[in-house]
């Protein structure tokens, strides 16, 4: 099944061996997407990397770029200044509701139900709105700097920001009875595509996927960084981890996410938004680890520093390549049929571009 279905959410292959209708086992073929991002940072200077992290995830580039830009600052020692730390918040979690917008989009798409990727597309648009008026971009934005952030918010931003925070927590109740509440839907998705918690901490699962498993595992609460501390938030689990809890988790993190960018919007304090740091960077020779919470995990980055302006080694450690991976723990010898594979992969949220990086 693909690398062309649409269903495989991206250039994937599914090898699946059949009896009949029934799922016997499948084993995921990837490389289909490969730029070879780790190699290409070796040859870049430390700045010039940063709109390479963009095209991991696509769907999540702002939280991709936060992600980056920590492991440099953690190397580099630098202190980032507070004004940007909260526009990193705001739009992180901006970046979170879009990701998971589509998430739910085509999650009902895999079920059958096509009003909802529509309306979350919609929905979508406005914070891409927010995202351009800002730094110029949509998708791929380059707007996190290593220090702080590119720009400071433009005349207006508060307002429509404001404006879509109201606009959204209406929308989520209309999304509640839609999709959530949609007899259907429920049992499509119900019983599906079960990962107990010890399998899913064997596998290293993180983000929704192992929270939906029952684990209540989140950095920015577990391992706090920015002004994460400073804001009020839950974390979300499942209970049963079928592919109905991991679709919850993410719905509740949208919730959440609101409340976040309401708080950081009230909070937010004057000042810099860029850190003094020199206009060559050349981190210290030595090695770190940093890992952020994106929308679909863990995404960590491992940096080597010779002393040069480039990173002698760089190393990215992917979600979604390790919730690909357990797709043979979640479906095979399960009696599951080829409806029930393309609703499990859909409930893992995977994109290939942070797979095949």
């Amino acid at each position: 099944m693909g690398p062309q279905h649409p269903a495989t959410h991206g250039v994937l292959r599914l090898i699946l061996r059949m009896d009949g209708e029934q799922v016997l086992s499948v084993r995921p073929d990837i490389g289909f997407l490969h730029r070879n991002f780790e190699k290409i940072c070796e040859n870049r200077t430390y700045p010039q990397i940063m709109p390479y992290s963009d095209r991991l995830d696509y769907v999540a580039a702002m939280t991709n770029n936060w992600a980056y830009a920590r492991a440099v600052e953690t190397l580099m020692k630098v202190e980032v200044p507070r004004r940007a730390e909260y526009l990193r918040v705001i739009f992180g979690e901006l970046q979170r509701i879009a990701s998971h917008l589509i998430f739910w989009g085509t999650f009902g798409a895999d079920t059958g139900a096509v009003t909802p990727f529509l309306y979350g597309l919609r929905e979508r648009e406005r914070i891409l709105d927010l995202f351009e008026m800002t730094c110029g971009a949509r998708l791929t934005v380059n707007y996190y700097r290593i220090g702080g952030v590119d720009k400071d918010l433009p005349a207006g931003f508060h307002e429509k920001a404001r404006s879509f925070v109201n606009y959204f927590k209406s929308k989520l109740k209309e999304y509640d009875e839609l999709l959530t509440g949609n007899v259907i839907f429920q049992n499509r998705v119900k019983g599906i595509g079960h990962l107990s918690q010890e399998a899913a901490l064997a596998y290293a699962a993180s983000g929704p996927v192992l929270r939906g498993s029952g684990v209540a595992w989140d950095l920015r609460k577990d391992e706090p960084y920015s002004v994460y501390p400073e804001l009020k938030f839950d974390v979300p689990v499942g209970q049963r981890g079928d592919c109905w809890d991991r679709y919850l988790v993410r719905f509740k993190e949208m919730e959440d996410a609101i409340h976040i960018i309401d708080q950081a919007l009230d909070q937010i304090p004057s000042g810099d938004i860029m850190a003094k740091i020199p206009k060559v960077i050349r981190p210290p020779k030595g090695e770190v680890y940093v890992r952020t919470e994106c929308p679909r995990g863990e995404l960590g980055f491992y940096l080597v520093s010779d002393g040069s302006t480039r990173p002698y080694r760089i190393k990215c450690r992917s979600s979604c390549f390790v919730h690909v991976s357990a797709l043979p723990e979640i479906v095979d010898g399960k009696g599951y049929l080829i409806a029930d594979v393309v609703v499990i992969l859909g409930s893992l949220d995977i994109v290939l571009g942070e797979v095949d990086r």
